[in-house]
């Protein structure tokens, strides 16, 4: 293989990990969306919460232990967790409901995704510690 060549594929990579991340965490967002119906957006509730959990547990993990490699970050954090969780499907959901049922899943969606992460930060500084 070329040195140009291999340079090439080099800079690929990073866009390769996330797609690859990102096509599971769409599929995976897609399952749990379609194994939780019903009048209230539950299926997205569920995966902005437990997203942003594991981007908590992640994302500390990688500033305390430092033990994440960069792939790893693009392929999970980046990727994963970015098509898992949704902001957009939230949006949209919300605009549809009833006005008290959308305060109802704006708080849940921020005040359970901010503990989530918070708790996620806890569990792994416990262990880190």
């Amino acid at each position: 293989m070329s040195v140009q060549k291999s340079h090439a594929l080099k800079r690929f990579e990073p866009i390769l990990l996330i797609a690859v991340g990102g096509f599971v965490g769409a599929i995976l967002r897609s399952a749990v969306s379609d194994a939780l119906p019903g009048a209230f957006p539950w299926g997205t509730l569920a995966v902005n919460v437990t997203g942003s959990f594991a981007l908590g547990v992640l994302l500390y993990e990688a500033h305390l232990a430092d033990m994440l490699a960069p792939e790893t970050r693009l392929v999970v954090g980046t990727g994963f967790l970015s098509s898992f969780t949704t902001y957009s499907t939230f949006a949209v959901q919300t605009s549809q409901l009833s006005p008290m049922v959308a305060v109802l899943n704006i708080g849940a969606n921020y005040v359970l995704g901010f503990l989530a992460v918070l708790l996620g930060r806890r569990i792994v500084g416990g262990v880190v510690s």
